[in-house]
């Protein structure tokens, strides 16, 4: 898996200077986190957003956009965006917004 620059710098437009948001590289691509809790990821097939089991039935009904999955093992509660969707400047946001109210419930780490 390659990494995805242009991508990595939408989600650190999107993310700005929030506090308790760090990066590190994870999944072959960079991995963002809040409080220490991985939040999104960018990697060359797509944004990955963590939701929260039971919280992505919504986003998996939007075009574009699938169940994460690592080799065969589903991952629910995380989704994958295809590039038609995350470069929609409102969806992307409404997958982040979503996933940072679901990521700021968690416990820091």
């Amino acid at each position: 898996m390659t990494r995805d620059p242009g991508l990595e710098e939408l989600l650190r437009e999107e993310l700005g200077d929030r506090p308790g948001v760090t990066e590190k590289s994870m999944f072959g691509g960079r991995a963002f986190l809040l409080n220490g809790n991985l939040l999104c990821g960018a990697r060359s097939d797509g944004m990955l957003v963590r939701l929260g089991k039971g919280n992505d039935g919504w986003a998996l009904e939007l075009p574009g956009v699938i169940q994460m999955s690592m080799g065969e093992r589903v991952m629910h509660g995380w989704v994958r965006a295809n590039a038609e969707a995350y470069g929609d400047d409102a969806l992307r946001r409404r997958l982040l917004d979503a996933a940072l109210a679901y990521v700021e419930s968690l416990p820091g780490k």
